[in-house]
């Protein structure tokens, strides 16, 4: 399974950003969806997850009441939705996949996430 994520760019502060992933292959509409950043210098963090059902989702603190992620509804496509957009923000994103369907709260972000795009850059200027 291919996951390739689109829509970076370079936005200024207070802007709007999606990012999108999409999947080749239909067998991760059973999984949970992901989504990472990792800023120069700085370690991989988690960002957001979905359910394999489209409707449970669970944030990091530093992006939850800014940010939404949403999927397709051929469950092929996650979308990460960015507003009030800050220079913190300026990382590689990367979409994954993890085996179980759906986890409970902070196991999203510690999920043994096995499938990785190949990231897409996001700089936000000020």
């Amino acid at each position: 399974v291919q996951l390739v994520e689109s829509g970076g760019g370079l936005v200024q502060v207070g802007d709007s950003l999606t990012l999108s992933c999409t999947a080749s292959d239909r067998t991760v509409r059973g999984r949970t969806w992901g989504w990472f950043r990792q800023a120069p210098g700085k370690e991989r963090e988690f960002v957001a997850a979905i359910a394999w059902n489209g409707r449970t989702v669970f944030y990091a603190d530093s992006v939850e009441w800014r940010w939404s992620i949403d999927r397709s509804d051929d469950g092929n496509t996650v979308y990460l939705n960015m507003k009030k957009m800050s220079t913190e923000d300026t990382a590689v994103y990367y979409c994954a996949a993890a085996p179980q369907p759906m986890y409970i709260g902070p196991q999203y972000a510690t999920a043994p996430y096995d499938y990785w795009g190949q990231g897409t850059q996001v700089t936000v200027s000020s």
